[in-house]
This record gives structure tokens, C-alpha cells and sequence, in this order.
């Protein structure tokens, strides 16, 4: 039977009790490492390779699974190639609880992960931080593999540290571009930024600095808004002070999720996964939803929202930022040049992703997955086209 355009045929294989799937994108590679010594699990999947070498970062959590791995190292895939960038898709594991272990222990477990993927990394695989994981581990792990193996190292191993807020920089970026795309002047649209974290943080900073209003932000404690605007300066010193926005004055403090139902041009969702739902949908009133975090709502509510006339840049248009740098560093790039690239990057990319949307008719997730596949294919050797 012939295939439908854009239909993917799955196959499957059970490794260590967990179904991983295939398609004719990958996965490539798939690495179960166990250590008895030190007793802890391993997982590496490089996805697809036909851009360049699997990226993608190391968690380190109890419960990380291969079949979690897995989804994460596709979406890697995707990320990457709709950054443009000459790197596949990949993703590790380690299964281990870093709150109860010693930096002197974790460092073990780190450099004999290291050892066990010696000869993929980093012709196949070049790892960098994620979930408790960050520069000090990247230099453990590069002084096992060499400084080509991860990227997020210190500054003193000519890495480009995180805390320079690229993520943040780039969904930024994204918001002026979309918000354009939309009909919005960001000077003076009224921002609502879900989660004043790592992320959130630079992305109030540098729309603020364009002359935007942020009028709401949450953190975990709740949610502060004030449609005047709420300072940047003032809501940094407040959160370090104090340890939550909340206490900002003068403020109306709401719930929480209550940030996603507030009157703003432009909604910013930058923590948690899957914080709008269906049941949102018909509450929200921004014109514009840029996605700061990862997966804050499922495919199907964006297809909602598009019905309804709200714009919602994806995640992994979005956010790219990190991954950009991550290139920088990996070329051997300083931090003057890491900006410049990432603004290049998500300018044109989610330009093209916008128009692409507009002229094909489809969700903009739909139209960036589209340009994404293309590009691997366009490259893919071994994929069945």
C-alpha cells in the first residue's frame, strides 16, 4: 500500500522492558548503560544524525526512562534542524537522584557515564546540561572526552555559560517578530510572562527594554500584576530579596494559573509543561502566545487556539536560544557573537515558520514541523523517503 504524504511508519523494539518507537527518521543509536559499581542507570539516544551530530542535553533524575529519553532526543531532531543548525537529534539520561548524592559522587557517576559512551562522543553525540546537570558536570565530562564532547562548560573551558539568559534573549526575539507578524506594536503591548525564572527573567528584561509593558508575572508562590507595568529592576530585587514577585507594591496578587486568563496583548508561558488546557481555551484573551517552556499545552489546544484566531509560536521555534549558543560555543564562538547569532536565527526562522503558516493554512507547529522534516530529509542518507 502507498504512503500518504506526511504519514510515518512506525516500528518498534522493547529494550530493557521499555517499547521504543522507530520511524524513518531513528533513532540511530540507543545506548542502555548500567554500572554496578556505582549502581545507576544510563540512557543515550542519537535520533538522527543527517544534519550533523546528535545534540542534545543530560538529565540526571530518579525516574528518567530510555522511552523518555527517546521522545525527548526527536525533539531535539526538530528543534535543532528548524534552528538551522548542522546538528541531529540526541538525548541522555541518568537515572539517579543528584538531591542525595555527593558532588564527589556524582562526579564518579558523571565521568563513568562519560567512559561508557567513549567512541560515540563526540563524532555521533555532544551532550550538554539539562536537569540537574549543569557547568560543573559539563567540565567532568570534558575532561574525560575532550572539550568537543558538551557544550555549557565554564567560562575558563571557553564555554558560554547559561546565566547569560540565550533562551531568554531568543523567545525575545521571537515575541517582537510574531507580535509584528500579528499586528502588534511591542512598544507597549501588555506582556504577561508565566514564570520569572532563568527564562522568564531575560525575556521581561529584554522586552521591557523594547519598550513593552509587563503587567503580570508569576512564580511558584502566585501571580503579581499591575496594568501600569511592573518594573523590571524593582521585580528582580524583590524576587531575591524576598523569594517570590508576589510581594511586589503596588500589585493585585492572583492564583497562579490565573495569569493565563489575564487581559494582555501577549501571553508568555516560561515554566511548567501543560499549563493551558482545553478548558482555557475560551478564557484567554491575549491575541498572541509565544511558548517560552517546553510542551505548555498539548498540540491539539494550539489547534484551538488557532480556530479561535490566537497566534502560538511553538516551543521549539521559540525557545531555541540555548541550542543556538550551544553552537556557538561548539565552534569555538564568544558571547558578542552568540547574541548576534541567535537573533539572526530566530528572526529568520520564525519568520519562516509565520509565513509558511499563513500560506499553507496550518497551525504554526504544523508548518514548522513541516519545514524541520524537510530539511533532515533533504540530508537523510539512510532515511526511507
Amino acid at each position: 500500500m502507498q504512503k500518504e504524504k506526511g504519514e510515518i511508519n512506525f516500528l518498534s523494539a522493547t529494550i530493557g522492558g521499555i517499547m521504543i518507537q522507530y520511524d524513518e527518521f531513528g533513532p540511530e543509536i540507543v545506548v542502555n548503560v548500567y554500572n554496578p559499581k556505582l549502581n545507576f542507570h544510563g540512557f543515550l539516544v542519537v535520533d538522527n544524525t543527517a544534519l550533523g551530530p546528535g545534540k542534545g542535553g543530560i538529565r540526571m533524575t530518579p525516574s528518567v526512562t530510555i522511552d523518555e529519553v527517546a521522545k525527548l532526543a526527536r525533539a531535539m531532531t526538530w528543534k535543532n534542524a528548524i534552528a538551522d543548525l548542522p546538528f541531529g537529534g540526541a538525548k541522555s539520561g541518568i537515572a539517579a537522584d543528584s538531591k542525595k548524592l555527593t558532588q564527589k559522587k556524582k562526579d564518579e557517576i558523571v565521568r563513568a557515564f562519560a567512559e561508557a559512551l567513549r567512541g560515540i562522543v563526540p563524532e555521533q553525540y555532544i551532550a550538554g546540561p539539562d536537569m540537574y546537570m549543569a557547568e560543573h558536570e559539563m567540565a567532568v565530562f570534558a575532561k574525560v572526552l575532550g572539550n568537543k564532547s558538551c557544550t555549557g562548560k565554564p567560562k575558563e573551558m571557553n564555554g558560554i555559560p547559561h546565566e547569560l539568559g540565550s533562551t531568554g534573549f531568543g523567545v525575545s526575539i521571537a515575541t517582537k517578530i510574531a507580535a509584528e507578524h500579528k499586528g502588534i506594536k511591542i512598544k507597549g503591548a501588555k506582556i504577561a510572562i508565566e514564570g520569572f525564572g532563568n527564562v522568564g527573567t531575560f525575556v521581561a528584561k529584554h522586552l521591557s527594554e523594547a519598550g513593552a509593558k509587563i503587567v503580570c508575572v508569576s512564580d511558584s508562590k502566585g501571580c503579581i500584576c499591575n496594568e501600569k507595568g511592573l518594573d523590571y529592576n524593582k521585580l528582580m530585587d524583590v524576587k531575591e530579596k524576598t523569594g517570590s514577585v508576589i510581594n511586589y507594591k503596588p500589585g493585585k496578587v492572583l492564583p497562579n494559573k490565573d495569569i493565563v486568563y489575564t487581559d494582555v496583548d501577549i501571553l508568555i508561558p516560561a515554566a511548567i509543561p501543560n499549563l493551558i488546557v482545553a478548558n482555557d481555551v475560551s478564557r484567554i484573551k491575549a491575541k498572541l502566545i509565544v511558548e517560552a517552556s517546553n510542551i505548555p499545552m498539548e498540540p491539539f489546544v494550539e489547534e484551538m487556539l488557532h480556530k479561535k484566531g490566537v497566534l502560538v509560536v511553538p516551543d521549539f521555534v521559540a525557545n531555541g536560544g540555548g541550542v543556538i549558543s550551544s553552537y556557538v560555543e561548539y565552534i569555538g564562538g564568544n558571547e558578542k557573537e552568540m547574541f548576534k547569532t541567535v537573533e539572526k536565527k530566530i528572526t529568520r526562522n520564525t519568520k519562516i515558520v509565520l509565513e509558511h503558516s499563513d500560506a499553507e493554512k496550518l497551525t504554526p507547529r504544523g508548518a514548522a514541523l513541516e519545514i524541520a522534516k524537510r530539511r533532515v530529509l533533504e540530508k537523510c542518507k539512510t532515511c526511507r523517503i
